[in-house]
């Protein structure tokens, strides 16, 4: 037979301090500009800031969270970052954080497509485009 222990009390286990909508937006913002490494990067950027740094959400919930998203099809980074915005702000805070998960990176390709069609054959920006 096995015996349940229970584990006591830490400063981690503590419950998650209340997050304002506008400091959860500027955290989606931040992380949508700063976010590399593919998913595995992004979802230690997440549990690093979030978990540890923010105390925004439980180390058990968020790796309830991320379990959760490993066994959906697609990006889970995304759908992680769009999960726990819910878990914070319901439907505005996941849609929130869903599109800023991604709208940083599209605005900086478009803004690159732009610089690479407007001036591409000009030798110091295709050098810069090509690597050279």
């Amino acid at each position: 037979m096995s015996k349940m222990v229970a584990l006591p009390q830490t400063e981690d286990s503590a419950k998650p301090s209340s997050v304002s909508f506008r400091e959860a937006f500027l955290f989606w913002l931040k992380l949508g500009f700063i976010s590399f490494g593919g998913p595995a990067g992004q979802i230690s950027i997440m549990h690093q800031e979030l978990v540890e740094n923010r105390r925004w959400i439980s180390e058990q919930r968020f790796l309830h969270a991320l379990n959760f998203c490993m066994v959906l099809p697609g990006p889970e980074a995304q759908q992680l970052a769009t999960y726990i915005g819910w878990l914070m702000h319901k439907t505005w805070g996941g849609i929130i954080a869903g599109l800023l998960f991604i709208l940083p990176s599209l605005l900086i390709l478009i803004a690159l497509g732009w610089i690479y069609i407007a001036w591409g054959d000009i030798a110091v920006v295709a050098g810069f485009f090509f690597g050279n």
